[in-house]
């Protein structure tokens, strides 16, 4: 049987790297859901991911530097959307991070964030050097 020519869509943005900048980013993911009529558990999924993911990249990859951008492309594919997020910092050992739900880190207020995209995307792959990330969900 012949594949059906699945149309493929991309969406991108350029954010300065600001507490701001979740604004857009929110704006995004509620029209890629909306026109792709994506159910509210994938949806909230994606909004705690990506959130999660351009923060870390805003504070962590960036460092809060007005003069670094997070980059946010988005492809659907099918009943797949990609999203990868980019920031211009030297990344991290992500193999390497401790475990937020060991008894003797559950009163620590952060480290929880690669466990949460870890758990609430159908796919999470990192680069080799951990300043870019891959979250695949299913719609």
């Amino acid at each position: 049987m012949a594949q059906a020519n699945v149309q493929t869509e991309l969406y991108t943005l350029q954010l300065p790297s600001k507490h701001e900048s979740i604004t857009p980013l929110e704006a995004l993911i509620e029209e890629v859901a909306d026109k792709h009529n994506v159910a509210e558990d994938v949806f909230a999924n994606m909004m705690t991911c990506l959130n999660e993911a351009v923060i870390n990249a805003i504070i962590h990859g960036n460092k809060l530097d007005p003069n670094k951008k997070v980059y946010v492309n988005v492809e659907v594919y099918g009943k797949r959307i990609i999203w990868t997020v980019t920031d211009e910092g030297a990344g991290f050992d992500y193999n390497n991070l401790a475990d937020p739900t060991a008894a003797d880190r559950l009163e620590e207020l952060t480290g929880r964030g690669v466990f949460i995209l870890k758990h609430l995307a159908d796919q999470c792959i990192f680069n080799a050097s951990g300043n870019e990330v891959e979250l695949h969900f299913k719609i």
